[in-house]
């Protein structure tokens, strides 16, 4: 194996370190009880969480009683709290009752509060990702290739509910000879983003995956590195609401390559 091999070896093995230090840290997606839409409890009352929740235009208000145990900010709550979305780490959400961080989340104009519990049993029961080792022949070549003006694709969801996925452009590269696309997001910082599936998913693998590629360079060039593809957030929780590949977004090959599925005790 040449040196620039070794060293790429090397770097999925601290990527895949850190990916396992991410999903079973206190406030990762194992630790996700549930995500509660107001749309569901019109009154305010949501069973599982203490607290009343109410919609007000672009703002969520909390109403809390001293019997209700909530900190806001990190000070004990009781009265009225106008809430936004939640944008930062989960361990620093403004709303949390005890260990617990009860997380703000808006999405296409619904609101929702998703439960996070270091002490969920899935959480303890998590025990590895299930990832094939480095292979530097899924280390791909590519190029990205912006569309005029973005698109939105509706596609289905894990929680069954069809919603908007903005797409920017297509990454088009080669395996065995043969040209493949997908079609990718573009982040604020320039990375890229697609939800894909191939033809281990659903057998070997999770039934879709994620990849992240790295900002293409300024001739559209970018590596399609299918090593660090990775389990979409729902793998580990069913609470998460991940969309599911657009139409074009499954490989006719199978990516023997990255992370498979989430390995319990």
């Amino acid at each position: 194996m040449s040196t620039d091999a070794q060293q790429a070896a090397q770097d999925w093995i601290h990527w895949h370190e850190e990916r396992t230090a991410t999903v079973s840290a206190p406030y990762g997606p194992l630790s996700l009880t549930g995500t509660h839409w107001l749309s569901d409890h019109p009154e305010g009352r949501i069973p599982a969480l203490p607290g009343q929740w109410r919609e007000d235009g672009d703002e969520l208000v909390l109403t809390a009683g001293v019997e209700d145990g909530l900190t806001v900010d990190g000070k004990p709550f009781t009265g009225e709290a106008r809430l936004t979305a939640d944008r930062g780490p989960i361990g620093e959400s403004r709303v949390a009752h005890g260990e617990r961080r009860l997380v703000v989340l808006s999405r296409e104009g619904l609101w929702a509060v998703r439960d996070f519990d270091p002490d969920f049993p899935a959480r303890k029961a998590f025990r590895a990702i299930d990832a094939t080792p480095y292979d530097a022949r899924w280390a791909l070549s590519g190029t990205f290739r912006p569309y005029a003006t973005a698109r939105t694709v509706r596609v289905e969801n894990a929680d069954g509910v069809e919603r908007g996925l903005g797409l920017g452009g297509e990454i088009a590269f080669e395996v065995d000879g043969t040209e493949h696309t997908l079609q990718v997001a573009v982040e604020h910082d320039g990375s890229l983003w697609a939800v894909f599936a191939d033809a281990t998913s659903g057998n070997s693998s999770y039934r879709f995956r994620f990849l992240r590629p790295a900002a293409p360079a300024e001739d559209g060039s970018v590596t399609v590195d299918l090593n660090r593809a990775l389990l979409p957030p729902c793998a580990f929780a069913d609470h998460f609401i991940c969309p599911f590949p657009p139409p074009g977004n499954t490989l006719p090959v199978a990516v023997g390559a990255g992370e498979r599925n989430r390995i319990d005790h």
